[in-house]
């Protein structure tokens, strides 16, 4: 994988990652009980094709940051050292991360020594208490953690809902294992359209 340590929200983080489908779009490319082609791929393309066309940030296709977005990223600090001092890790922060083959990335909250990575959610304290309940990745974020698993190649990826301080994080550890392998046949199922669409737009040049 490319390694780009430019900081997250940067135009040089925007200009990497520019029409390059990323693992926290990967919703939108594969359902998770179904682990087939979601049905929000081919706006999907749109939206990435319209970043390509723009050559700006996407912020007339993908829609402006709301509060729980600008929650997430206030808080994230707080949780990563959470993390690291419960853990007894490092975490260490770059800003995105591009696969081998140059078609695919993620913008991780941090990897973890040479073998891990970490996504964190700050999410609301109902949504949190949820997760505390089901006790296994989120439904809603298994398309992004295994996307980071495949752009990284990391043995394991570490899933943190954190609430603030006094409540009782959740935090599991995820393998690579079926999904991943079928998140990967979905993903190239997507790009090969992506490629094909973008093709038909530019008579194949």
């Amino acid at each position: 994988m490319k390694i780009f340590t430019c900081p997250q929200y940067s135009p040089e983080w925007w200009s990497a990652r520019e029409g390059i489908p990323t693992c926290s779009n990967f919703h939108r490319i594969i359902t998770p009980k179904t682990q087939q082609l979601a049905g929000g791929a081919e706006d999907y393309i749109h939206e990435l094709i319209g970043q390509k066309i723009c050559h700006t940030p996407p912020f007339f296709t993908e829609g402006p940051m709301n509060a729980a977005m600008r929650h997430g990223i206030d808080t994230e600090p707080q949780a990563r050292k959470f993390y690291e001092l419960d853990r007894n890790a490092t975490v260490s922060q770059v800003g995105f991360l591009l696969s081998d083959c140059g078609r695919y990335g993620g913008s991780p909250d941090g990897l973890v020594g040479e073998d891990g990575g970490l996504e964190l959610k700050c999410p609301a304290v109902k949504t949190h208490v949820r997760y505390l309940l089901e006790k296994k990745l989120p439904d809603e974020y298994a398309a992004q953690v295994h996307g980071l698993l495949l752009v990284s190649g990391r043995a394991w990826w570490d899933f943190m809902s954190y609430a603030g301080p006094g409540v009782e994080p959740f935090l599991i550890r995820v393998d690579p294992g079926p999904f991943t392998r079928s998140l990967r046949v979905v993903l190239e199922q997507f790009l090969e359209r992506y490629e094909k669409t973008i093709a038909t737009l530019t008579g194949g040049k």
